[in-house]
């Protein structure tokens, strides 16, 4: 089933050519889509793991959206909490997931990333990368973390012009995850056209080990039960069965949050990797000019360094990660006890939550 989606940039152009404040009166999209998507989740998690509670299907504050990139086009998903708000929260996820791993329908009011930003009073834009989700299927080894990058900022810039009937945003921030924290890392260094830069799963101090025993699971997507016969080229990978909770989650997570996360796992491509990775040296980050948070697991295998040392607690993170940064970055730390690498998906995430939130107050001011 496809995506009904606006293509945002050919709006803006063909209005900015006649003299038309971009965007404006732009017709609502109720976005049918993420209904289905949620009840289809819901259904398959209810199969494999008996009854549970998925999130009620999106509202008419959901809009679909396409922005055109050089391969294709970036679907994201804008959604506004019930009040004005003049602040919006990019949401990007990492290899290895899509939009779900924010918009996550089991047990929303724990692990549902998007609604708790939404029910603050902060919109929120989540967007799939190239390659994986609703977005264009390149051929695999045209994806880069750089081109992801590009494509961020253009959403950054149209947010901040007006889109889709909505008002300019005069506050926006991005939020990464493992590659896409690095992608939010190149963007805010390349562009400073951000207010702040939520930063999870990343850090300096990468467990080379770990990082390669991860990779070491991964399979072409072609030979996996649930992705092949559906096109994708040989350099597209998926990790393989039964290998995400060793991978990605901490100290006893909820077998029911690991078997949605197995069911709605994602494509990605290793060429995304080199150049994302150049974000974790030290150097690109210390040109960061807005507030940065980094969130990480204690127990993430490949960014809390050799014992997880790195992440023993929130201050001995914020003395690893404070060399990185300049002062205008203001860094703030926090680390979510037993959480592994998927900290969105941990079962303590709310106190993550809440931290988040005490850090978009100081930026935004509400």
């Amino acid at each position: 089933m496809g995506r009904s989606r606006i293509s945002v940039w050919s709006i803006v152009i063909r209005q900015k050519m006649a003299g038309i404040e971009p965007l404006r009166g732009f017709p609502h999209v109720r976005t049918s889509l993420r209904t289905s998507a949620v009840c289809a989740a819901a259904t398959l998690l209810a199969l494999v793991t008996g009854p549970a509670h998925a999130s009620e299907p999106a509202s008419d504050r959901c809009q679909d959206l396409t922005f055109p990139v050089p391969q294709g086009t970036v679907a994201a998903t804008l959604c506004l909490p019930d009040g004005p708000t003049d602040t919006v929260m990019v949401l990007m996820s990492g290899s290895n997931y899509n939009h779900v791993y924010w918009d996550f329908p089991y047990q929303p009011e724990t692990y549902n990333f998007r609604q708790a930003m939404n029910q603050a009073g902060y919109a929120t834009l989540v967007a799939d990368r190239l390659g994986n989700g609703a977005s264009t299927r390149p051929l695999s080894v045209s994806l880069t973390a750089t081109a992801t990058a590009e494509a961020l900022h253009g959403m950054v810039t149209a947010l901040r012009a007006g889109l889709a009937g909505n008002a300019p945003f005069t506050t926006v921030v991005t939020a990464g995850h493992s590659l896409s924290s690095g992608t939010s890392v190149m963007e805010a260094t390349g562009y400073h056209d951000v207010d702040g830069v939520l930063l999870t799963g990343y850090s300096h101090t990468l467990s080379v080990p770990d990082v390669l025993g991860v990779i070491s699971t991964y399979q072409q997507a072609v030979d996996d039960p649930g992705f092949a016969g559906r096109g994708y080229d040989p350099g597209y990978l998926v990790t393989r069965p039964g290998t995400r909770a060793a991978d990605f989650y901490g100290l006893d997570p909820d077998p029911r949050v690991v078997a949605l996360d197995e069911a709605t796992k994602e494509t990605f491509s290793l060429t995304e990797y080199p150049d994302g990775l150049l974000s974790t040296l030290p150097g690109m980050s210390s040109f960061i000019s807005a507030p940065v948070l980094i969130v990480d697991g204690s127990r993430d295998r490949m960014v809390c360094g050799p014992g997880f040392g790195t992440c023993t607690d929130t201050a001995t993170l914020y003395a690893a990660e404070q060399q990185y940064f300049s002062p205008a970055a203001r860094l703030r730390t926090h680390v979510v006890p037993d959480s592994g690498h998927a900290v969105n998906l941990a079962p303590n995430t709310g106190g993550y939550h809440a931290v988040v939130l005490d850090w978009m107050r100081s930026i935004a001011g509400h």
